[in-house]
């Protein structure tokens, strides 16, 4: 086919389309909708992937925790209940011990603390308590302010480390250095505030308060009390001789016989990959029977405004026949009519997502991992399958008017 006649097709196609301004507009909202489902969808897992991954990497892809619980769950829940807890000694002990990982330190934790500031209350925080080289952890570094120090850390001294929703919901001028919290009772001092790591999908790492252990143990006693350790391998390619030296000395500190399962878990930022994964699964799942559903209304809709277009213009299709048109140049043009319908319909879509997303990314805080305008990619990609369902719709209409024969055609009467 000549670029004239590419031309021609495409300026015949956009007369039609002006002509019938509404009912082009009509006939396309199946595929705006369709078309909208899509780029949403694309751009949410755009933005979780982001997240993910910038969540996972603050974590620290070379780190694993040794605890009584597993991450994943999944595991039978009598079983974990029933594990002894891993003491505050058996960690000291592995600390001790481990000799490929980088580093390893001594973790406890009280779940659902309560942190007041004068009159103000925050209930549902994770209090840690950890010795100063958890500064060395991805997890430990600080946005404002420092870390508590060895000497801090030896002598039970009342200093904390804010979380970053803990610090921007008590002190939201960003002024927490210096000032006085109350945990159990007991003034501390903020010294630092950690950088902010999460999300709304894992907003959790933001709501703690990181103070020495030593002093956790002076509040909330060590007693009846397991904790965890942290386990920095130094690269993600040393994870897995890590990984069985962690496994071999903790079945030996907890004393568990040969051949017998693991009482405690590894727990990795892998985890919450898997954990994401599932929620990408559900949303393509979805998503995909959403977009599928409109383009089926949409498709059935091109297809019958294209069979009254045919029906419409039959004698014009008898003149242009007469006059030597090609039959493939007839079933052309059709063609390109029908896709620069969805091809309107998905700019219209674009149009409507990108104002959409803008209002989201604006007035709802939480969505921060998502980015305030559509990705490129899911213009072109909105393009292409618009593209597609226009061909498909078009086919069928478009094979009847090539093959109309041009006598009949002349002789049709609207």
């Amino acid at each position: 086919m000549k670029i004239s006649e590419l031309g021609e097709a495409a300026r015949i196609a956009i007369e039609g389309l002006q002509a019938n301004k509404l009912r082009s507009f009509l006939t396309t909202l199946g595929v705006v909708i369709g078309i909208t489902f899509v780029i949403l969808m694309g751009w949410f897992l755009n933005g979780l992937d982001a997240a993910l991954e910038s969540t996972v990497n603050l974590l620290g892809t070379d780190v694993m925790y040794v605890d009584k619980w597993s991450w994943s769950g999944g595991q039978n829940w009598r079983k974990t209940m029933a594990r002894k807890d891993i003491t505050y000694q058996q960690a000291l002990e592995f600390c001790k011990k481990i000799n490929t990982a980088e580093l390893s330190l001594p973790e406890a934790r009280k779940w659902g603390g309560t942190i007041q500031v004068k009159n103000k209350n925050i209930t549902g925080i994770s209090i840690i308590g950890v010795p100063f080289s958890y500064a060395n952890l991805p997890a430990g570094t600080i946005s404002y302010g420092r870390f508590f120090s060895q000497f801090e850390d030896q002598y039970s001294t009342n200093s904390a480390v804010l979380g970053w929703n803990v610090a921007s919901t008590l002190f939201p001028d960003g002024d927490a250095i210096g000032r006085n919290i109350k945990i159990g009772g007991r003034s501390f001092e903020v010294v630092g505030v950690i950088i902010k790591r999460g999300n709304m999908m894992m907003d959790f790492v933001d709501n703690q308060v990181i103070i020495p252990i030593s002093t956790f143990f002076g509040i909330y006693g060590s007693i009846g009390r397991s904790v965890s350790i942290a386990v920095k391998a130094g690269k993600a390619e040393l994870m897995d001789e890590v990984r069985s030296e962690t496994t071999g000395l903790m079945r030996g500190i907890r004393n568990v016989a040969p051949g017998e399962e693991d009482d405690f878990s590894i727990n990795e930022t892998q985890t919450f990959r898997d954990e994401v994964q599932t929620l990408r699964l559900s949303t393509w799942g979805i998503g995909i029977g959403l977009t599928l559903l409109s383009f089926t209304v949409g498709i059935i809709g091109i297809m019958n405004i294209m069979f009254v277009s045919v029906t419409e213009r039959t004698k014009e299709i008898g003149i242009r026949k007469s006059l030597g048109a090609k039959s493939s140049s007839i079933l052309f043009q059709f063609l390109v009519e029908a896709a620069s319908l969805c091809f309107v319909g998905a700019l219209i879509a674009f149009v409507f997502c990108s104002a959409l997303i803008f209002v989201i990314v604006q007035f709802i805080p939480q969505a921060d991992f998502l980015t305030p305008y559509v990705p490129p990619q899911l213009l072109l990609i909105a393009a292409l399958v618009s593209i597609f369902v226009g061909i498909l719709a078009g086919m069928i209409p478009a094979i009847r008017a090539s093959k109309m024969d041009p006598v009949e055609a002349l002789r049709y009467e609207s």
